[in-house]
């Protein structure tokens, strides 16, 4: 299995979107380690968190859950920077080999604040068919699938922290989730769960054995909890049903109302309204028809014939300049005889008379030839201005306001054309009427299906109440009222049988643990790199505490190895057990070498991260590894990607960047 890509929206310090490429492979090689660098509270941890999240849901061991319900940690979850329209988002991608063949899934995980029903809505991805969600098949048997890839019980032994490691190196017993997970591996529930139905058994036979009202109280108390729980199964197959009754009437209301639109139902229903909205635009088109009437009753059909009155206009000028000429000819005319004979008065010689006779004689023969064009309009300046206001207002103006008037009613018929083809896909009356019907009668009745729905499930819930009730009042009864009197058979022999299975167990446990000692002892002495202090590891088949022996055979106390050196032990033990394990899992360390010195961490760098697993993501502090330790795992060629978490104490939120610390 490996983990291909991780995608953090609105979660913890993440605020929106942030995509983390997590596969190792890259340019036909493979470096396991995918390195994290982040200063302390600045969103590790919460990497593994939303890790645990996409994988388990409801059952994810979260650092920051607690006691808290699911519904309160999905909401402590959500980033204080959320917009209340936004929802928080997890994906992670993954590929594993199922059915020798290699398939990728995307687990996409999505909520927001108080989350409705108290969960999270899960989807399933499979990247190999073009991101197409698969069947809600895979969803609900989501647990079941994920238990056979990274069971609960062991995924402590590949996502574990720092502190996990310490509490493990500081006890001599190792802590409970630890011990869950090696009664998973070494296959012991099997035994505990046949020592458990024997005590069963056992109690029936005391049951047996008590007084006659005892017995009656007891029979009382079982064949109540009986009936309830009978009751809840056929209430929850009545529930069933009518879900399943539910869905098909839905579905049924939903055809109806698309045939509804699809028949012209809805603008049936609509009619009056599209009716009255035809008279309104058919009274405005009519409105728009007599602006244009009144246009063309005043100076627009004028337009036609705006050349000719151009041309008038230039004509009545020309006429006008033309006579005013001609008063101006006469007098000077007039002048120039006056002029003559002023000049025949004066004392000149006839030579100089004749000259000056000839030029002005010469002159009123010029001004006589030019007697301009015969006028024929006879127009006045009055009627020109009032004709040059005309063609350069009155008709522009006109024109102006009949183009407006064109243009709205083109858009006021377009309005009308579309109407008129709205109400003629209404449906008739009839037809409007049964389709009305129709859908009426199939929201009623998803209605009706729904309080009966609700109605049964309340019932199921105070069920599961009272049978709750009758189990306690069943235990309490049994403990505190029935007095183990008698050692008959039964008893005695369920004890022989306890004993046979607590030593097939101790057996067993012996068995499948010298395999885990010779995984742990070999990870150990490669670990610490000095073959003269510890030869063998014993682990103790009741506690699983560990025995440390020399050469000699002797054993080797605890407290002669330094702190270091039992965190290395701590790690050797959760890396034999992953080995043994057979589950072929990446591995993810928070804060990875703790408070080790200078040569355990650098046997933890050079030996124990490129070899932990073939995907190894380490979110770790500049004080773990550090430029040094960064150094020797790049010159071992052994990290695929870094990252650096940034965190922004003012907002409060961390932003993922490629690279690292140096």
């Amino acid at each position: 299995m490996i983990f291909l890509e991780l995608v953090l929206q609105n979660f913890g310090p993440y605020y929106g979107r942030q995509t983390i490429k997590l596969d190792p492979r890259k340019n036909d090689s493979s470096c396991p380690i995918i390195l994290f660098g982040g200063m302390n509270g600045g969103g590790k941890t919460t990497l593994m968190d939303a890790i645990r999240l996409a994988l388990y849901g409801p059952r994810a061991q979260c650092s920051t859950r607690g006691n808290l319900s699911y519904s309160d940690f999905l909401t402590q979850c959500v980033s204080s920077s959320t917009p209340p329209t936004e929802k928080t988002r997890i994906e992670l991608a993954f590929e594993h080999i199922e059915n020798d063949k290699p398939v990728r899934y995307r687990i996409v995980r999505t909520w927001e604040k108080n989350p409705k029903d108290g969960k999270d809505h899960l989807g399933i991805l499979d990247i190999g068919t073009n991101d197409e969600w698969l069947d809600t098949s895979l969803v609900t048997i989501w647990d079941e699938y994920v238990e056979n890839l990274i069971p609960l019980g062991i995924s402590n032994l590949f996502l574990f922290d720092g502190e996990q490691v310490k509490e493990l190196a500081q006890q001599d017993v190792p802590p409970q989730n630890v011990v869950e997970a090696i009664r998973g591996l070494l296959g012991l529930e099997l035994a505990e769960r046949l020592a458990e139905d024997l005590e069963i058994l056992v109690s029936r036979k005391r049951k047996e054995l008590a007084d006659t009202k005892d017995l009656a109280n007891l029979e009382e108390i079982e064949q109540r909890l009986q009936q309830q729980t009978e009751e809840k199964q056929v209430t929850q197959e009545q529930l069933n049903r009518i879900k399943a009754q539910l869905e098909a009437s839905e579905e049924k209301q939903r055809v109806c109302l698309d045939k509804f639109i699809s028949e012209g139902g809805k603008i049936a229903g609509e009619r009056s309204q599209l009716e009255k909205q035809q008279a309104q635009v058919t009274g405005e088109i009519e409105q728009v028809r007599q602006v244009m009437c009144l246009l063309a009753a005043d100076v627009l059909p004028m337009v036609l014939i705006q050349p000719l009155l151009v041309q008038v206009r230039k004509t009545g000028e020309s006429e006008i300049h033309s006579s005013q000429t001609q008063i101006a000819r006469n007098v000077l005319l007039e002048r120039n005889e006056r002029l003559i004979n002023r000049i025949a008065q004066v004392n000149l010689s006839e030579e100089q008379f004749d000259k000056i006779k000839f030029l002005i004689e010469e002159e009123s023969k010029q001004l006589a030839s030019n007697n301009g064009e015969e006028a024929w309009l006879l127009a006045d300046e009055k009627l020109l201005a009032q004709l040059s206001h005309i063609i350069s207002y009155s008709l522009e103006t006109a024109k102006s306001s009949a183009q407006h008037q064109l243009g709205l009613l083109k858009t006021k018929e377009e309005e009308l054309l579309k109407l008129e083809r709205q109400l003629q896909t209404a449906a008739s009356p009839e037809i409007y009427q049964k389709l009305h019907n129709a859908h009426v009668e199939a929201q009623s009745q998803v209605a009706q299906i729904k309080v009966e729905h609700e109605a049964k499930r309340r019932y199921l819930v105070e069920l599961d109440a009272a049978i709750e009730k009758s189990k306690k009042d069943l235990k309490k009864y049994t403990d505190q009222n029935i007095d183990r009197k008698s050692k008959e058979h039964i008893i005695a022999a369920s004890a022989k049988v306890q004993q046979t299975l607590s030593l097939f167990r101790e057996r067993l446990t012996l068995k499948k643990l010298n395999k885990l000692e010779a995984e742990v002892t070999e990870c150990f002495r490669y670990l610490l790199h000095k073959s003269d202090l510890v030869h063998r590891i014993v682990i103790d088949t009741a506690t699983f505490g560990l025995s440390l022996y020399d050469l000699q055979g002797k054993m080797v106390p605890k407290n002669r190895l330094s702190a270091g050196e039992k965190q290395l032990l701590a790690i050797a033990f959760l890396w034999g057990l992953a080995r043994v394990s057979g589950h072929r899992l990446p591995v993810a360390i928070d804060t990875p070498l703790g408070r080790l010195d200078s040569s355990h961490r650098t046997n933890l760098v050079e030996r124990y991260f490129p070899s932990a697993s073939h995907q190894v993501i380490l979110l770790s502090t500049d004080t773990e590894i550090a430029e040094k330790e960064f150094k020797v795992l790049q010159e071992n060629e052994a990290i695929a990607r870094t990252y650096l978490l940034q965190y922004d104490s003012l907002t409060r939120q961390t932003t993922v960047k490629e690279g690292y610390f140096w």
